[in-house]
């Protein structure tokens, strides 16, 4: 992290730092996948057009809720690479407040060397998604 940078969330530093440990890219994959198992079940009357993420090769889906302040991610996906990404994101944003997730700079994904491991569609997929978290925590923050 560069002293230039705002202080990045505990949430998301916890998961680079286990990514980087990591130096088998077929490891870093059995993460992902052990991430997408642990996701919350994504209701289906959720997936709709303005809960789907542009741009993913894979269908991806996300909510947001505000909760005491507080963002709260639920997401899904029909790959579960793609999944794995999406459970990796909520679990590093979950809990933070709309203005500190708008506010974090995807830099991190370069960190976690995913996008070294990921097929280019994935990686881009992969920004998308961070994108669209971001997108529903503006709005979150609108409502405030």
């Amino acid at each position: 992290m560069s002293a230039s940078s705002p202080a990045r969330p505990a949430s998301i530093d916890k998961l680079v730092q286990r990514f980087q440990k990591v130096s088998d890219p077929k490891r870093r994959y059995e993460q992902l996948l052990w991430l997408a198992k642990k996701l919350d079940p994504f209701p289906e009357a959720a997936k709709q057009d303005d809960n789907k993420v542009k741009g993913c090769v894979s269908q991806v889906y996300i909510i947001a809720d505000l909760e005491d302040g507080a963002v709260k991610y639920l997401g899904d996906s029909d790959a579960q690479i793609t999944k794995g990404l999406v459970a990796f994101l909520i679990r590093g944003l979950n809990g933070l407040t709309p203005q500190e997730i708008t506010n974090l700079s995807p830099d991190f994904i370069k960190e976690t060397q995913l996008d070294v491991s990921l097929t280019p569609s994935r990686a881009n997929g992969f920004y998308n998604i961070f994108k669209m978290m971001q997108q529903k925590a503006s709005e979150l923050a609108g409502t405030e």
